[in-house]
């Protein structure tokens, strides 16, 4: 029984990073490990360098006309105009307590309560300094952060803003698209719903290698930060098309973005015939004015555009 005993201690006393190796030479094993930030990424060498920030929201739902934010995260970080990630910054996060109450909901998706944010307030004097050094702002899911964000703190309007959910083709590298899926395809694991958590993981994501391109997210997503999209708006389209317009990408606009109420879709100037033509002839089977918006990515997320 002794002997047991030992022999149970000293299985708990082995190294996991030991038992994480052996087990990643099988192929019935996958190994997710804890993420530890990293400041450092890449040397810039020659190449110009400019500042980024992610910011990471948590808040009372989904309007940001009725909702409230309860939590934010910033990160700061550089980068090189070739694409490449050079080092994170100190990340700031608060909570601040709303005026109205947070939901069962809310909490059960947050883990966010009225005890953790009570009398907590964010400063807002460092999140505008933070946000007066940033050349490009990133969320995961800028659609939805950055209507609350400009609330927060105005001088985000005037900022461009990238996405990593819509601006990398994690479809294509045969990924899932939200955060901590991406995350696990990666082979890491952290504290999702935490805004500065959220921060730190969106940078790792975008900083490894991706598994069929061999190129980084950031790079991607660097591509078409500073250029202007134009929004195909399919007003009025026949009910039935739903299925084929969602197939092809487009998003509902239920007049909270644009005040239509109408499918739209994000294309580069280059894809703006095709796409055109794609929606009289599949959509709406004959010729018809279809309307287009350029939108910069300083108006982009926003409910500017």
């Amino acid at each position: 029984m002794v002997r047991n005993r030992r022999s149970t201690q000293d299985m708990l006393d082995i190294d996991p990073e030991l038992v994480a190796t052996a087990l990643e030479r099988n192929g019935d094993y996958r190994v997710l490990r804890r993420h530890k930030p990293r400041r450092s990424f890449d040397v810039p060498g020659d190449a110009e360098v400019r500042n980024g920030l992610i910011i990471d929201l948590e808040t009372t739902g989904l309007d940001p006309a009725y909702h409230e934010i309860i939590e934010v995260g910033m990160l700061p970080f550089t980068y090189t105009v070739d694409g490449r990630l050079v080092a994170a910054g100190v990340p700031y996060g608060s909570f601040q307590q709303p005026f109205g109450p947070i939901l069962p909901e809310i909490t059960r998706l947050t883990g966010i309560d009225a005890a953790m944010v009570e009398g907590r307030m964010i400063d807002r004097s460092r999140v505008a300094a933070m946000v007066h050094e940033a050349d490009l702002v990133i969320a995961h899911n800028s659609a939805f952060d950055r209507r609350f964000a400009e609330d927060l703190c105005p001088a985000l309007a005037t900022k461009p803003w990238g996405c990593s959910l819509t601006m990398v083709p994690w479809a294509a590298e045969g990924m899932g698209s939200k955060l901590c899926y991406i995350a696990a395809d990666l082979g890491f694991i952290y504290s999702a719903h935490r805004a500065v958590d959220d921060c730190q993981a969106t940078l790792e994501c975008l900083a490894r290698p991706l598994p069929q391109s061999g190129r980084t997210g950031f790079s991607f997503l660097l591509e078409q930060a500073f250029e202007p999209v134009y929004r195909l708006k399919a007003i009025r389209s026949p009910f039935e098309a739903k299925d084929a317009l969602k197939a092809r990408r487009y998003r509902w606009d239920d007049g909270s973005i644009s005040k239509m109420r109408c499918w739209y879709k994000d294309v580069p100037e280059e894809e703006i015939a095709s796409e055109l033509a794609w929606l009289r002839l599949e959509v709406y089977r004959h010729e018809v004015d279809i309307p287009i918006v350029r939108v910069t990515p300083y108006d982009r997320f926003s409910s500017r555009a």
